[in-house]
């Protein structure tokens, strides 16, 4: 037919359009499952496992607590932590992942007493063994629920075995953890303060601990110098004569200690002076004459306080250490009537180091059974016995007969502020001891479980002391927990970096380590302390080899129930030592002592743990420095001399769209549940990889969204690879020295992203591994490889050309899938399978294809950069003719392309140009640009005039050119006349 003929004709049958019934729409939330019941079906995870003679590579999980549904968190952090195995895993290691979970601990032992108040029931009357029981069938619920939860999420483990604190070998082996500490001589029973929680009625440990705004009384107390034993006669007292009746003020946030003071101290190198009141307004409890002890730096906010104006009270004079080191002061209680004789004792009055003059009054009262820094002053001084009180009991009620306040609560049982603080105001007003009073609001530790505060308060409570050697001292990592801890803290790699010096700081200063709770569900302290024996005396504590083997056999055997079980004295006793000499312990272990020990039943003791009983990464979040990371640490340098990890990955919070904390109360909690069943768990994931992780991330509806496009993006790009990739053989295969150069470009950026993916997952740089992979499927891939090539897929016939794509597509998609596997667990798998369908087929059994390096061409990239380079001035300037609707399709162009860099023309002129441009016909000129030419400001040296293109269009491949109509085949082009040949 002639050129000429209006008359078209139907060349589609003769294009190689893209196959493929890979669906645009993903429809995750209904698909999942089906893939979820696949992988559980050809067990998957089992197979991976005997892939023999592959390094191992261990992630030991931080068990989450078995006590509710997941929330975002959760979600983060599996998440995570399965990217992490997947891609090792896929990186040739045996990657191998053993789910835990805390079963132990108050939080349940709560839910469990709740049931019972509902019921009328109360816990002492029950049987611990049947209240023990409750607990642990509690625990086993919840950790089924999560289980299916966390499966749901695309995580791949050991789902079938996984490991419980409450198994009776876990029991077993955190017993024999703590009678480590017990043999080598770190643990002992000491009397000091802790943080003690009123309302659960136990101690706590740092990691229990949140920090809330709180409310407080806070108040300024009068302390007199006492006057007994001055001699006004002795000339060495004359120069102080008038701080006989100086009174020296304190200030508390505490009032509720006042009644265990035993001391006030001062620094040693802080301004004082003296202070005496020459007038005074209305209801001010300070009098004329009245004379103050104060530090300088502070005297007029605390006169001020007291509603003295500036003009109401004078300095009268320094005063120096030395005079204050020989005053004594009376408690603004002693002597009151009814107070038989409780407050009157002198108060011990000494410089001490950690006083200041930054707030309150330069002095410091002291109630070292209730703050830990006085405990530790008078600990060194070796005064102790003189200082220290028991007036508060376990339920933070005074006890009953100290005088005035016996019975006051310093919190409710609900937590809320009890009556104390306000009667002892209200006394030391009534004896002229106030000087002022008021509130304040800041930061003070709450319980995390109950979310009511805790005071500081002495207990007789069983610690490890980390400052003491351990056993015989003969370890290279340092003598004590304290100095081996900190050793290994720099053997361990910390992604990111910051973690390493918050551990490093808080083992540094931490005190020893409470480890017994006053509760009933947990792993016991399994020790005996002699009757009749002191906490420091020698034989004190039972230490004997059989014993301890009589009771981890036990444990083994029937759990730690049978520690409770009537005459357990008896059982691990008799025959060894006589039973009546002995007190058997009750108090139950810190659940982060059990949680610590999970490496040793976990890493060490099981197959599919590790050689050495080291994990290669723990992987948190940040709040777990002070919680898993650190009480792991500890009890294995305690017990082994080496930390238990070799490399220590840290995540941030997970806040709402505008970056608040998620909170309950607020509402603006988000459920991983609800993500999944409306977008499907790989958007969470993507959402998990696309966010820098190491910091506070933000989640919500539009942030979803923004992650769902990226989804989409992707999609099509694995779609348009399925497409054109279909029928696809090794007949079809180029070796790439063969390939035109588009195609070897693409392979040298494939040779570096490959590094860049293998670096990025062995760094756990999710987002970085994601933002690389994502960019090159986007730009490198959609917008200009697939744009260019497109027409070579379509329209060529059996071409090197188009053989060569389809060769490059091929290692495109096997990298692909194989590089966002571990992220898109399911997409993945869908792709994969519509390549290679069949019941033992599956993307999560293969490994990251081997790239060979000589795919790199750094020359041929640095040519190919000033192509592009070019290709994007031309792009620009057909849209604009676009948008002018002067053209509807780049291929009606034919621009003219001026360059004036002789190296990127030699370029230009040494490709299929116009094939880069999608134009039908493209010129390269050395001249002179137009004025009127098309720039772009960001590139110098590359002009565009547009030209439209001479010739028909063909009819098949539609481009713009003189030959068409002028071969066999009517309306088309002579590639297409050969194509259709």
């Amino acid at each position: 037919m002639c050129a000429d003929t209006p008359e078209t004709h139907d060349y589609k049958s003769t294009l190689n359009l893209p196959k493929t019934d890979f669906p645009m729409r993903a429809g995750l939330p209904k698909r999942e499952p089906e893939w979820l019941a696949r992988w559980e079906r050809i067990g998957v995870y089992d197979r991976l496992r005997e892939k023999h003679g592959r390094t191992p590579f261990t992630l030991h999980d931080g068990p989450p607590y078995a006590n509710g549904h997941l929330h975002i968190g959760h979600a983060l952090n599996k998440t995570i932590k399965d990217m992490i195995v997947r891609s090792h895993q896929m990186m040739g290691f045996d990657a191998r992942y053993i789910p835990g979970w805390d079963c132990h601990g108050l939080p349940i032992e709560w839910k469990i007493e709740e049931q019972y108040r509902k019921k009328g029931r109360d816990k002492d009357d029950v049987p611990i063994n049947e209240f023990r029981s409750e607990c642990r069938e509690f625990a086993r619920g919840w950790v089924d629920i999560q289980r299916e939860e966390f499966k749901r999420l695309g995580i791949t483990g050991n789902w079938a075995d996984p490991y419980l604190t409450m198994d009776f070998h876990a029991e077993r082996v955190i017993a024999e953890e703590f009678m480590k500490f017990l043999m080598n001589g770190t643990l002992y029973q000491g009397s000091k303060p802790v943080m003690w929680s009123p309302v659960e009625q136990t101690a706590l440990a740092e990691a229990e601990v949140e920090y809330h705004d709180k409310e407080s009384f806070t108040v300024w107390v009068k302390f007199n110098v006492d006057q007994q034993g001055y001699d006004p006669n002795d000339p060495a007292r004359h120069d102080n004569v008038d701080l006989m009746d100086a009174k020296v003020v304190i200030w508390t946030t505490t009032p509720w200690t006042m009644p265990s003071n035993r001391a006030v101290v001062y620094g040693p190198d802080i301004s004082y002076g003296l202070y005496e009141v020459t007038s005074t307004p209305e209801e001010c409890w300070a009098s004329v004459g009245e004379k103050f002890l104060l530090a300088d730096n502070l005297a007029a906010d605390v006169l001020g306080r007291a509603r003295l104006e500036d003009d109401m009270w004078k300095r009268v004079r320094d005063v120096t250490a030395d005079e204050l080191s020989g005053l004594s002061l009376k408690h603004p209680l002693a002597g009151s009537k009814g107070s038989n004789g409780e407050w009157d004792d002198l108060r011990d009055f000494r410089a001490a180091d950690f006083v200041t003059d930054t707030e309150g009054t330069g002095f410091v009262h002291c109630a070292p059974s209730h703050g830990l820094e006085e405990y530790e002053l008078y600990r060194d001084l070796g005064m102790l016995e003189q200082v220290i009180t028991y007036n508060v009991n376990p339920d933070g009620r005074f006890r009953d007969d100290l005088p005035f306040f016996g019975g006051k609560a310093i919190l409710k049982p609900n937590g809320k502020e009890g009556n104390a603080n306000t009667a002892i105001i209200d006394k030391l007003i009534e004896v002229g001891g106030l000087l002022a009073r008021g509130k304040i609001k800041h930061s003070y530790p709450h319980s995390w479980r109950s979310k009511a505060p805790v005071i500081y308060r002495n207990t007789p409570q069983w610690f490890a002391a980390i400052d003491k050697v351990v056993g015989d001292g003969l370890d290279m990592h340092g003598k004590t927990i304290r100095e081996r801890a900190l050793t290994e803290i720099d053997n361990v790699n910390w992604v990111p970096k910051s973690g390493r010096n918050r551990l490093y700081s808080m083992i540094e200063a931490r005190p020893d380590w409470v480890l017994s709770r006053q509760r009933a569900w947990g792993v016991p302290l399994t020790c005996f302390t002699r009757k009749n024996v002191l906490p420091t005396d020698e034989g004190f504590l039972l230490r004997n080899p059989e014993v301890n083997q009589r009771i981890v056999d036990a444990f083994e055997a029937d759990g730690a129930d049978v520690w409770y079980a009537e005459g357990a004295k008896e059982r691990f006793l008799d025959g060894i030592v006589n039973p009546d000499d002995y007190d058997q312990v009750t108090d139950i272990l810190d659940v982060w002592f059990d949680s610590g020990s999970t490496h040793a039943f976990t890493l060490r003791d099981r197959p599919d743990g590790t050689e050495d009983g080291i994990a290669d990464v723990y992987m948190e979040g940040t709040d777990q420095h002070r919680g898993w990371f650190h009480s792991s640490l500890l009890q294995s340098v305690g017990t082994t001399g080496h930390a238990p990890y070799r490399n220590v990955v840290t995540h941030g919070f997970t806040l709402d769209a505008k970056g608040m904390k998620m909170s309950k109360s607020v509402g603006n909690t988000i459920v991983p549940e609800k993500i999944v069943q409306q977008y499907g768990a790989d958007i969470l994931r993507l959402w998990v990889a696309q966010t820098d992780y190491t910091a506070d991330q933000r989640i919500g509806d539009e942030i979803l969204k923004g992650v769902a496009d990226s989804y989409r993006r992707l999609r099509n790009t694995m779609r348009y690879m399925l497409g054109s990739l279909a029928d696809f053989s090794e007949a079809d295969r180029v070796d790439p020295k063969d390939m035109p150069e588009l195609e070897r470009l693409i392979l040298h950026r494939v040779a570096e992203l490959d590094k860049v993916v293998r670096d990025g997952y062995a760094k756990f740089d999710f987002q970085g591994v994601f933002q690389a992979v994502f960019t090159f499927a986007t730009v490198d891939l959609s917008a200009f490889y697939f744009d260019i090539r497109k027409d070579a897929l379509y329209c060529d016939g059996d071409t090197l050309r188009r053989r060569s794509a389809r060769s490059v597509l091929d290692i495109l998609f096997h990298r692909l899938t194989a590089w966002l596997a571990p992220v898109l667990v399911f997409t993945m798998e869908e792709v994969w399978l519509e390549r290679y369908p069949g019941e033992e087929s599956s993307i999560h059994l293969t490994d990251m294809p081997e790239t060979p390096q000589a795919w790199l061409d750094a020359e041929l990239a640095a040519k190919w950069a000033k192509v592009r380079t070019a290709r994007r001035v031309v792009t620009a300037a057909l849209e604009v003719e676009r948008t002018n609707k002067v053209i509807g399709a780049s291929l009606e162009a034919a621009p003219v392309v001026y360059v004036s860099d002789a190296d990127q023309r030699a370029a230009l002129q040494s490709v299929s140009f116009e094939d880069v441009s999608i134009t039908s016909d493209i010129t390269v000129s050395g001249d002179a640009a137009p004025a009127e030419a098309f720039r772009m400001p960001e590139t110098d040296g590359v002009a565009v005039v547009f030209a439209k293109a001479t010739g028909d269009k063909c009819e098949r491949c539609w481009k713009v050119l003189p030959d068409v109509g002028t071969h066999a085949h009517a309306g088309v082009c002579g590639r297409c006349d050969a194509a259709v040949s």
